[in-house]
């Protein structure tokens, strides 16, 4: 797991963009969905890059999944510095991801 520059979450604890973890299972029909409005949100008024994105299989990773207390899939965690500041379980669309992303947004 890693995102687009090949770090890893804890490689980028310095880092000045929060980290946006995607727990998800690659088998998921929803998972694929919030995939999909993650995508969208992220895209509006160039969010693009307001994250560190990382998505991690939680079958891959069940290090990550218990050390994030992942009980289901898909779900969303936005991490700043070292402290976790949200966390949003089975997103059901677009609006209910860009309000749980809305403090950080531009």
């Amino acid at each position: 797991m890693s995102d687009r520059d090949g770090s890893s979450p804890a490689e980028a604890n310095g880092s000045a963009r929060p980290r946006l973890l995607f727990f998800h299972s690659p088998r998921s029909g929803p998972s694929r969905r919030v995939e999909g409005f993650l995508a969208q949100v992220l895209q509006r008024r160039g969010n693009h890059r307001t994250f560190h994105v990382y998505r991690v299989a939680h079958e891959e990773r069940p290090d990550l999944t218990a050390r994030f207390a992942i009980e289901e899939v898909p779900t969303l965690v936005v991490v700043e510095g070292k402290r976790v500041r949200g966390k949003l379980g089975r997103p059901r669309g677009c609006d209910e991801i860009e309000s749980f992303l809305a403090p950080w947004l531009k």
